[in-house]
């Protein structure tokens, strides 16, 4: 008779084939297999717990929200309609046109209508000759910013003054229709080859001296700011760019490096009138930077230079010795050629 098999325990279903192929596969003991079950035991439990513990939604009732709602739009109305605190702090403000004669604006008298000068009338003067109020106030102001009034035309195109009034008032005001014309003619130059400046219409001086019509072209590299200043288009502040620029090359050696200031890059109508009028003198040298001797600081204010290539040059001089020849630079590997090309006038090796 053959023995009965041995009680299987509560871990046997571990035995199983399926379970036997994912220990094989898996590399899990028999203890290995038994923790990764329970945790994932586990897991589920945590999972389906709040599934099953969940409280009951409580049950929406639209009828009680909206009885909540009346009672509440009610107890308003009864507050604003028996609550007048804010009435006080905060009146209501009744907005009536302003009249001639009325608070606001007292009355003027008027007067008879005589010859008059319109830069010894304030504002009631011109009001008590039929013109508005708000006009009279800017006729005062305009007369204050502008000097004085030189002609009619000038008090007919003010804002507001309707022409019938102007009509009535133009044959009594002591100015002439038309502003006088400048006289150009008269701004003719000197016997010093100067040119006076602009004179307004009332004698005094215009601060824009006249730019003369024929100039002469002058050396580009011996010009100050103020012989600069004669081109038309050019002011101080270009002037004053085109010196420094030159200061920082050392001289112009071409008319075409105006184009590299910047103020200038976006105007090549005045780089036009700065090439017509000015010349570089045959033979000219410019002054040179000593690669050998100079400093970083000293180097690199030089345009053609800048800082990446004095530091690469100071570094290069100190690891190779000082440079023999000019030529020796382009053995600096970031020096393209374009670039020496225009170093190479502007440096020397001593």
């Amino acid at each position: 008779m053959a023995a009965p098999p041995p009680p299987r325990s509560g871990w046997s279903w571990l035995n199983s084939r399926p379970v036997r192929w994912v220990r094989h596969y898996f590399g899990y003991s028999r203890g290995e297999a038994r923790g990764m079950m329970g945790i994932l035991l586990l897991m589920l439990g945590f999972i389906i717990a709040p599934m099953l513990l969940r409280p009951e939604l409580p049950e929406y009732l639209p009828a009680t929200d909206q009885k909540a709602l009346d009672e509440l739009a009610t107890q308003l109305k009864e507050h604003r309609a028996t609550d007048q605190s804010f009435a006080s702090r905060y009146p209501k403000r009744e907005f009536k046109k302003f009249e001639r004669g009325g608070s606001r604006y007292p009355q003027v008298a008027q007067v008879k209508l005589a010859p008059f000068d319109p830069n010894a009338l304030a504002a009631e003067g011109w009001e008590a000759r039929g013109v508005p109020h708000f006009v009279a106030a800017r006729l005062e102001k305009y007369r204050a910013a502008a000097g004085g009034f030189k002609a009619k035309a000038q008090i007919k195109k003010m804002y507001g003054l309707e022409d019938s009034v102007y009509q009535r008032l133009a044959p009594f005001i002591q100015l002439p229709e038309e502003a006088p014309k400048r006289d150009y003619a008269a701004n003719r130059p000197g016997p010093d080859g100067k040119f006076p400046p602009f004179a307004s219409p009332d004698g005094a001086p215009s601060k824009f001296p006249r730019k003369p019509r024929n100039l002469q072209p002058f050396d580009l590299n011996t010009a100050d700011t103020t012989q600069l200043m004669q081109i038309r288009g050019i002011g101080a502040g270009r002037a004053k760019w085109v010196v420094k620029y030159r200061n920082q090359l050392g001289g112009y050696l071409r008319e075409d490096q105006l184009d590299e200031i910047f103020v200038l890059k976006d105007a090549p109508d005045l780089r036009d009138s700065l090439r017509k009028y000015t010349f570089v003198a045959p033979g000219y040298a410019p002054k040179t930077v000593n690669v050998n001797t100079a400093s970083f600081d000293e180097m690199y204010l030089q345009p053609y230079i800048g800082k990446p290539r004095a530091r690469i040059i100071v570094a290069y001089r100190q690891q190779h010795g000082p440079f023999k020849t000019v030529e020796d630079l382009k053995q600096i590997p970031i020096l393209k050629p374009a670039d020496w090309e225009k170093m190479r006038p502007y440096v020397r090796c001593q």
